[in-house]
């Protein structure tokens, strides 16, 4: 190779692709005349680093360089592709700075590895010679207030937001991929972001109705390396104008893209969980208003940080009428989950089932319809609680969670941290005898219900035996959150008679922040399966009728149960009403690094304290020598999360200057606060 230098901006800008935070910056290259062409903005080249050979993004080309040392050329150009134009290095400097994280952390989630043979894919067929289109049916946004209005502002290429409200019985489906199908054919491109592969295998199924198959880019994990990277050169080169994909698809670089949307933003599923764990939605909000891009936060209830948005009129609620709500609502009412009420209900006492939920499952069966029964955990019997005051069921020995060993109820109650046997276990709380099961899962409710309605066959659906459809017949479905299968026909065609909601406390009763939220969205995605009323839907929660989530969805009010959830949050003084980072560390390395950085103006210190259960830190230190994991909680107001991210990314590159390497973990308003 000739080392002449290129006779034109000979300086290379490179970022190494290391992961490492004092090392992420740029750094000068040379480029050969032969590789200036070649050598791009954006363009991954191979240097050498250090001694070793690494990866690189070409950040810029420059005429001159300060180094005041003799730099070295770039070894090769991996490929000439443009593989991270302006507009997503402009969104990976933003997210870094609000994540105290590393570009090339956020680099290798939004690019996807190199594969050679995918670059001889043909990417570059315009999009509408890949297949013939029909006209999308957009009628179903004719039901929202100003949904018509504003689908006219997305075609029109002005910039709207909007937090939507799935209305029950909608094919949200149907109406997404209807709305990105006209984006696509007038010319522009959509970007739709879901939690899982269940629902872009939905969308990509409802957009094949007005495109076809070919016009359909998904990116997801389940890929291999050449298809997911040959799809990428097709955004990249123009010819993906609808793409659907799970969380890291946010960054995709579509051309000319005029609408994002990104569906359950409330899905832990959306959260990256490598570092710097980002989260889909703030990925869309960013690019959104760096690109000046209309936007769809939506699903069927609505999380705080979307309620915030909305209140501070950065985007708007597109929600259904009060009277189209009701029409297509099923009928959901509360049956009480206390003790009492329990024991004074003899259907209750045989199988955990009120006898106004046997009552709705059996109307329900006799009208032809399957019946849903949601259960929050799947297997068999989970832990044991006081069968009088509810109080955890402890081992005597290590504290550990006491269960039900196969065997079932005749079993004696078992630990399951050191195995032992507590046959004359005794409540420290009020000195029953008497245990319970505190969640009794998918298999062995499928069991009780299965002797409730002996005529009727049982379906489960839940972990690795998901079922996405059940026939449209008479049958008990039990399922788990996340794993309800649609009715055979589809949405608006056929669904369920009914829905029962069961051990709804055990999922409000998580010692978690977002638990009631997560809870409230977990029973609306359920409800929404049923018919309507006037068809005869029911969904019996139960619970106590008087819980204000209840009574919110009994109401399908779900812009308020977000207002109260954001001012419950405020009060809290939690996220999103402020911007919280959580620091875990060895308790030496926690001290070091607060230490050396240099939090901004109104930053609150809490802790540090022990790490939660079930909560570890990764990497192997001597606790004797640095203690244990630790962590510190930063909180700071709204106007700050910026000088908060910078402030923490700054001080894990002093930390990695200084070569200190305990292990340390940075999250910022993470999902989990713990």
């Amino acid at each position: 190779m000739s080392n002449a230098q290129a006779a034109s901006l000979p300086v290379v800008r490179v970022l190494p692709l290391l992961g490492l935070a004092h090392l992420d910056r740029p750094f000068d290259y040379l480029v050969t005349e032969a590789d200036s062409s070649a050598a791009q903005p954006g363009v991954k080249v191979r240097i050498r680093f250090a001694g070793r050979l690494v990866d690189a993004l070409v950040l810029e080309r420059a005429s001159a360089t300060a180094h005041q040392g003799k730099l070295r050329f770039i070894e090769r150009v991996i490929s000439p592709e443009v593989v991270a134009p302006e507009q997503l290095r402009m969104l990976i400097d933003d997210l870094a700075n609000r994540y105290a994280g590393t570009r090339s952390d956020l680099y290798r989630a939004a690019i996807p590895a190199r594969h050679a043979k995918a670059e001889e894919t043909d990417t570059n067929t315009p999009w509408s010679d890949l297949s013939e289109t029909q006209e999308p049916d957009l009628s179903a946004w004719s039901a929202y207030s100003y949904g018509e209005s504003f689908v006219d502002a997305v075609l029109a290429g002005k910039v709207a937001r909007a937090a939507w409200q799935v209305a029950p019985g909608d094919d949200w489906a149907a109406a997404l991929s209807a709305l990105a199908a006209k984006v696509a054919i007038e010319g522009g491109s959509a970007l739709i972001v879901v939690p899982d592969q269940r629902d872009v295998d939905r969308v990509a199924a409802a957009l094949r109705d007005s495109v076809g198959a070919k016009q359909i880019t998904t990116l997801t994990a389940s890929q291999g390396p050449q298809a997911r990277y040959s799809r990428y050169l097709s955004v990249l080169h123009g010819q993906a104008r609808i793409v659907v994909g799970t969380r890291s698809a946010a960054f995709a670089p579509l051309v000319d893209l005029r609408l994002i949307a990104v569906m359950f933003d409330g899905d832990d599923n959306l959260v990256d969980p490598r570092e710097p764990y980002f989260h889909a939605r703030e990925v869309a909000t960013t690019r959104a208003a760096l690109e000046q891009t209309s936007l769809i936060i939506g699903g069927h209830t609505r999380t705080a940080e979307a309620q915030l948005l909305v209140e501070s009129g950065w985007m708007h609620s597109l929600t259904a009428p009060r009277e189209t709500l009701r029409t297509r609502a099923p009928h959901i009412h509360a049956a009480g989950d206390s003790d009492f009420e329990l024991e004074r209900d003899p259907r209750a006492r045989q199988a955990r089932l009120p006898s106004v939920a046997f009552q709705a499952a059996t109307k329900a069966l006799e009208r032809g319809k399957p019946v849903l029964f949601h259960v929050p955990r799947t297997g068999y019997i989970q832990t044991l609680a006081c069968g009088n005051c509810r109080a955890p069921s402890r081992c005597r020995w290590c504290n550990g969670p006491l269960g039900l060993p196969e065997g079932g109820e005749a079993a004696a109650p078992t630990c399951r941290w050191c195995g032992r046997m507590d046959a004359q276990h005794v409540c420290p709380v009020c000195g029953s005898r008497k245990v319970r099961a505190v969640v009794l899962g998918t298999e062995r409710t499928a069991e009780e219900l299965g002797r409730a309605f002996p005529k009727h066959r049982v379906i489960t659906s839940w972990g690795e035996k998901v079922r996405d459809t059940v026939p449209a017949a008479p049958a008990i479905v039990v399922a788990t959150p996340g794993a309800e299968p649609r009715v055979e026909g589809g949405v608006d065609k056929q669904s369920y008679g009914a829905a029962i909601l069961l051990d709804t406390w055990a999922l409000v009763g998580r010692p978690d922040l977002r638990a009631v939220e997560d809870a409230f969205a977990k029973w609306a995605a359920a409800a929404t399966l049923v018919e309507p009323h006037a068809a005869g839907g029911e969904v019996v929660i139960v619970a106590d009728p008087a819980a204000p989530a209840v009574q919110h969805l009994i109401r399908w009010d779900m812009p308020g149960f977000a207002e109260l959830e954001l001012a419950q949050r405020r009060d809290a003084r939690f996220p999103p009403a402020v911007h919280i980072a959580l620091i875990d560390a060895p308790s030496d390395a926690l001290t070091d690094f607060f230490a050396h950085v240099d939090l901004p103006e109104h930053a609150e210190l809490l802790g540090p304290v022990d790490l939660p259960g079930g909560t570890h830190l990764p990497g192997e230190w001597d606790t004797r020598e640095h203690g244990p994991a630790q962590r510190m909680l930063v909180r700071v107001p709204l106007a700050s999360r910026t000088a908060l991210g910078k402030a923490l990314r700054a001080g894990a590159v002093n930390r990695g200057a200084r070569k200190q390497e305990l292990p340390l973990r940075i999250q910022v308003n993470p999902i989990d606060i713990g």
